[in-house]
């Protein structure tokens, strides 16, 4: 629990991203809402904003976090805030010196400080690949940014974009790296068998949808899989409205590929760390990325890593990945083909991974939070 001192903020955290299935916005929440309560210097209490309140949702918040609130309908309230600064937040959840608003949006308030959550401006720079519920976040960033809300971002390269594309303050702009989400145990065998005459794979983690770009690493895989027969593809995650493009690529894709496209949806911790540990090369196609969670625990578990420069890919991989541009399919076989074949340049590349993963900690990700949370609020 923690213990307040004078000098303590009082801070509301959206707390709505941990509910459902986790997402990438669900991790950065419960890693970093985990450390913030053992703070000290804050004293946390989280919210929701959904269709209904949810029962139980309580359980998912570590100890120390405080709940308690009215239902804030989430689709109502941001058509909303979109136009006017009102209902403000403490009409649901009282009084604090700094809400937080975790995916995008951040409720209006009569007292105290504002921080937003932009993780990718994917929706600004590339709203084609968007749906319709993330078009709305532009015009509720930037109001909240015109009504002198800070903005916290994962790296600089999107910091730079929240100035540039919406006009912040980069004063009031922080970017505060994420931690690496943790994994269950990596004991025990892949949950599914691999095709015939395959006995190693080139995983991809992350839903099927239009930014990750599954169908250059389809095309990408048909020349790998031409060198290395042995070598299967394992997609792992749900699909998303980039389905129908990922088919199209894969019908097209020769017969040799075809059958070696494992896809056992989405998988839990456990689950993954198994499928993850055992692969050969993660590989991360992306055309777009405000930081990327896949690489690093991909680094962190000693796995080859093949990324394009997408975004603030680089930024976070530094040294430890093998980067090709984006879009480019042949740049994208031969480094996977290099992960596959091995040799002293890629187990040196293992071990910069190893040591760069380790420098993204949700300890250090919290302090950074905390000191954003305190000059906001001075």
């Amino acid at each position: 629990m923690v213990t307040a001192v004078a000098s303590s903020l009082s801070v509301a955290f959206d707390a709505t991203p941990l509910l459902g299935r986790p997402t990438g916005v669900g991790a950065f929440c419960a890693g970093t809402l985990a450390e913030l309560a053992r703070r000290s210097d804050l004293v946390m209490s989280a919210f929701v904003v959904s269709g209904r309140r949810p029962d139980g949702w309580e359980s998912r918040l570590p100890t120390g976090v405080a709940s308690g609130q009215r239902t804030m309908n989430a689709s109502l309230l941001q058509a909303l805030w979109s136009r006017v600064n009102h209902p403000v937040a403490e009409r649901f959840i009282g009084r604090h010196d700094v809400v937080h608003g975790t995916n995008y949006v951040v409720p209006p308030v009569r007292h105290g400080a504002r921080v937003v959550s932009v993780h990718d401006l994917t929706v600004v720079a590339f709203p084609e690949l968007c749906d319709r519920a993330a078009l709305a976040y532009p015009t509720l960033i930037r109001r909240a940014i015109a009504d002198g809300a800070w903005v916290h971002t994962p790296s600089r390269f999107v910091a730079d974009e929240v100035v540039d594309r919406l006009g912040a303050d980069p004063a009031r702009v922080r970017a505060v790296p994420y931690g690496v989400p943790a994994l269950g145990s990596p004991e025990g065998p892949v949950p599914f068998p691999l095709p015939a005459g395959c006995g190693r794979y080139v995983l991809a983690i992350g839903t099927i949808e239009p930014r990750k770009d599954y169908p250059l690493l389809v095309r990408a895989m048909a020349s790998v899989v031409g060198e290395q027969p042995d070598t299967a593809l394992v997609i792992v995650g749900a699909d998303g409205w980039g389905r129908a493009a990922f088919d199209e690529a894969v019908a097209a894709a020769p017969g040799a590929l075809r059958s070696r496209i494992v896809r056992p949806g989405y998988l839990d911790d456990v689950q993954l760390a198994r499928v993850l540990r055992s692969a050969a090369v993660l590989a991360y196609p992306s055309r777009y990325e405000g930081f990327g969670f896949p690489p690093l625990q991909a680094m962190a578990a000693g796995v080859p890593t093949v990324v394009t420069a997408a975004g603030s890919v680089p930024e976070v991989v530094g040294d430890g990945a093998l980067v090709v541009p984006v879009g480019d399919g042949a740049a994208l076989a031969s480094s996977i083909l290099a992960a596959l074949e091995g040799g002293e340049e890629i187990g040196q590349l293992v071990e910069q991974g190893r040591a760069r993963s380790a420098e993204f900690t949700w300890e250090a990700c919290a302090s950074g939070l905390a000191s954003l949370y305190r000059d906001a609020s001075s």
